[in-house]
């Protein structure tokens, strides 16, 4: 998977502007679904199952955290704010690409004085010299610039978040043989804005069962948070994170799942942050939920790390998940 994961973040698509991204994942799926559309918010949903079968929404988000320009001041730095969960201490030095192709550097003023940066502090430089010279404007959406890097089980990049869930997604529909329900699979947009594309696609689709895959934190480096989720220990099966308590019998049915098929899966509560699955769940007149997860070390910085191991078992897990029956009680 690692030529799949590859070539999903590294292609830009913050909040709203996911055309590039879902081009991509439709040429990924386009053979393995028995249709596929896009909704009216710019969701990509592709079905493939038996009539009359459960339907089971699988979501995973296609957008990314960026910056979009507010200001570009008379000597053409572009002052900026933040799409998605963006946080300061990351950015300084940084490197970031325009959607329409101008590369830029994050300065920040006042770079001898201690003390934690903020957004006003900050700025991005393009080159220019001057507003009339500046080759971006107000509104122009940038993404940031990090390589995919290869190093060996754990993979690093931007945009981990959540083109992994993506990836698994991709992935599952390649190696589901069957299934006796009625499958969508869902690349949601703007989940880092406030999960507004599933909140939509839930409305239309009114699923029997709802699952998000998306990424989630660990506590496995030095100093950490107290957190159970670490690299390379398995996916992660959420309990509760800061916008939802995952359904008490998708639990069970997603942990003896795992353990039927012998799978390796570790137990998530994350304290702050929330993933389709919230909306999912209370769509209409309600939805059983639940959220495989897959761990991320250093979410929402332009060097999200995650393990190989843990995405091919989210993948094994998935497929287990959706080829048997479900009868959740």
């Amino acid at each position: 998977m690692k030529e799949l994961i590859g070539k999903l973040v590294g292609i830009p698509g913050p909040s709203g502007y996911e055309t590039k991204i879902r081009e991509a994942i439709c040429a990924k799926i386009a053979s393995l679904v028995d249709e596929f559309y896009v909704d009216a918010l710019g969701n990509l949903i592709a079905h493939k199952g038996q009539p009359g079968g459960k339907k089971i929404m699988l979501s995973a988000h296609m957008d990314e955290i960026g910056l979009i320009v507010t200001h570009v001041d008379d000597n053409g730095f572009a002052r900026f704010t933040t799409i998605g969960g963006v946080r300061a201490l990351n950015l300084p030095g940084g490197r970031v690409r325009f959607l329409n192709g101008v590369p830029g550097v994050i300065g920040k003023q006042n770079r001898s004085e201690p003390g934690s940066s903020s957004f006003e502090e900050m700025f991005i430089d393009v080159g220019a010299s001057s507003r009339q010279g500046c080759p971006v404007r107000v509104g122009d959406m940038a993404a940031f610039e990090r390589p995919f890097i290869d190093l060996g089980e754990r993979l690093v990049s931007k945009a981990m978040d959540d083109r992994i869930g993506v990836a698994v997604l991709i992935e599952t529909l390649r190696q589901l043989r069957s299934s006796p329900h009625q499958l969508y699979f869902v690349f949601s947009v703007q989940e880092e804005v406030g999960l507004r594309g599933a909140t939509t696609a839930a409305y239309g689709i009114d699923p029997d069962i709802g699952l998000a895959v998306d990424v989630t934190g660990t506590g496995d480096t030095p100093k950490d948070s107290p957190m159970e989720v670490g690299l390379g220990k398995g996916p992660a099966i959420k309990v509760r994170d800061g916008g939802m308590l995952t359904d008490s019998r998708v639990v069970d049915w997603m942990v003896q799942t795992a353990e039927k098929s012998h799978l390796p899966y570790q137990l998530e509560i994350l304290e702050h942050g929330t993933t389709d699955a919230r909306v999912i769940q209370v769509s209409r007149a309600g939805v059983p939920v639940g959220c495989l997860s897959v761990p991320c070390r250093y979410v929402h910085s332009p060097s999200e790390m995650v393990d190989s191991n843990d995405v091919q078992n989210a993948v094994h897990l998935m497929v287990a998940l959706l080829s048997n029956p479900i009868e959740l009680g």
